[in-house]
């Protein structure tokens, strides 16, 4: 075998190794990413939601410290834009600068949604989460999902 060849059998053997160490690597991680996901429900009444752009919804329970009994769900769109659905940016405000931001849509018909959050400031800096919604009766709503923090912040403040 030529310098030349050897040279090239290396370089690939070392390529392959390298490929290999980091396809693991990346599955640990996305399998840690996993682990940090935790169950979340939640329940609202809206008794105070008009269907109107600045109208609200008030959680009355929830699995998470964070979002406190009384936290306001704030909907920046209409219902009916689109016909039939609520498509809406929300914030999710916990008081004392504790807010996060998402969007939430719902078939008005059905009565099933999904709200997704981003981020947050306060003790909800970080927070992501996807819910489903579901109709419970009434003026009351169900949140019940997986949320993660992607960054550590205090959350005893």
């Amino acid at each position: 075998m030529t310098t030349h060849r050897r040279s090239l059998v290396v370089i690939a053997g070392f390529v392959a190794l390298i490929l290999a160490l980091s396809t693991g690597a990346a599955s640990i991680s996305a399998s840690e990413r996993n682990r940090k996901h935790r169950q979340f429900h939640a329940t609202k009444n809206c008794k105070d939601y008009t269907g109107a752009a600045g109208s609200f919804c008030t959680i009355t329970s929830s699995s998470l410290p964070q979002i406190k009994v009384e936290s306001k769900v704030i909907y920046d769109q209409a219902a009916g834009i689109p016909t039939g659905m609520l498509d809406s940016n929300i914030v999710l405000d916990a008081g004392d600068g504790n807010r996060a931001v998402g969007r939430c849509t719902l078939d008005l018909v059905t009565r099933l949604g999904l709200c997704t959050f981003s981020d947050g400031t306060g003790s909800l800096a970080g927070f992501h989460a996807r819910v489903d919604v579901s109709h419970l009766g009434g003026r009351d709503w169900a949140w019940d999902g997986t949320y993660s923090f992607r960054r550590e912040v205090d959350r005893d403040r």
